[in-house]
């Protein structure tokens, strides 16, 4: 499977660091920003072949068969349904797209192509909560409460390494869309009651700095979520399970019980890097011709609930 590899910031090595524990993958191609000379210091650390200053000049090449795109969230839809129209199978980072409309675009381009297109939705993939949905799935466990924060500290416009962005990132479309698309796919069931609050926007960047979400699906099992782009303290997403049966606290692809005791998560999957599991299964699905557990038809659900959610905050 020869890879293209979109965007090289924090996400973009991510997922070079997967795709080289992957067999069946070869990155053949990388796309880079406008530093071209950090673009080729990391073909070089990771042996990829060739550069392409664009993505369209990538997309015109024979030897890629997909594309996995980790550039700017607002070219994320356009970028993703110019792949599909090439032929190619893609996995957009998360989010797919920062409006409803172009969410729904995106599906529509893939039902039309057929080809693979997926939306990389970690958690989905991360240890913790394929332990988690497991019990769920088989009555083990029955969720009353998922309590999530998500805490960075973003008072500058950077990325996950600091490093300057471009572009403006978002608590509701980005990070928020992380637990919005959890709750329903650990429940199984559509939210149907919510609300959302944000506080000022910053005076800067005009986003708001701070987002307080709350959930409920039909069972009555609740989910709340809050958000900081103003936290000094630990960075991060915790997620806090209460079931009927037992507490359990997600972190990323770690995941411990109330008191504190890890939980073995050794036979969950193949790995324990949640980045990788999700490029394992975007290369398995091309290679079966079949939808990914998390294709972007299977994730719209989230970004019709965010849309419903933004439309509250004003």
């Amino acid at each position: 499977m020869k890879i293209c590899v979109a965007g090289v910031g924090a996400f973009g090595i991510k997922h070079l660091e997967a795709l080289a524990l992957i067999s069946d993958a070869e990155v053949s191609v990388l796309v880079g920003g406008s530093d071209a000379d950090h673009t080729h210091r990391v073909a070089d650390r990771f042996r990829v072949p060739t550069v392409c200053a664009t993505l369209d000049d990538a997309l015109a090449r024979s030897d890629v068969d997909a594309v996995i795109l980790c550039t700017p969230t607002p070219l994320h839809a356009r970028q993703a349904i110019a792949c599909l129209q090439a032929g190619k199978h893609v996995q957009v980072e998360i989010p797919m797209a920062d409006n409803l409309a172009d969410a729904e675009a995106l599906v529509r381009e893939q039902e039309r192509t057929g080809l693979v297109a997926m939306a990389g939705h970690t958690r989905r993939y991360n240890p913790s909560h394929q332990w988690v949905h497991r019990r769920l799935r088989t009555k083990q466990l029955q969720l009353q409460h998922l309590h999530v924060q998500t805490f960075f500290f973003r008072r500058s416009n950077t990325n996950l390494l600091g490093k300057s962005r471009s572009w403006t990132d978002h608590l509701l479309w980005h990070h928020a869309c992380h637990t919005v698309d959890l709750f329903q796919y650990q429940t199984g069931e559509p939210v149907t009651r919510w609300h959302a609050l944000q506080g000022p926007p910053h005076p800067e960047l005009g986003i708001a700095m701070d987002m307080s979400i709350h959930m409920q699906v039909p069972s009555g099992a609740l989910c709340s979520l809050a958000l900081s782009f103003n936290n000094e303290g630990p960075q991060g997403t915790t997620f806090r399970y209460i079931c009927d049966n037992g507490t359990y606290l997600a972190n990323y692809d770690d995941l411990v019980d109330g008191k504190g005791n890890g939980v073995d998560l050794s036979g969950v999957d193949v790995s324990m890097n949640g980045i990788e599991l999700q490029d394992r299964e975007f290369i398995a699905a091309i290679q079966a011709s079949r939808q990914p557990r998390s294709s972007v038809a299977s994730v719209l659900p989230a970004y019709e609930c965010l849309h419903r959610l933004s439309q509250t905050l004003g």
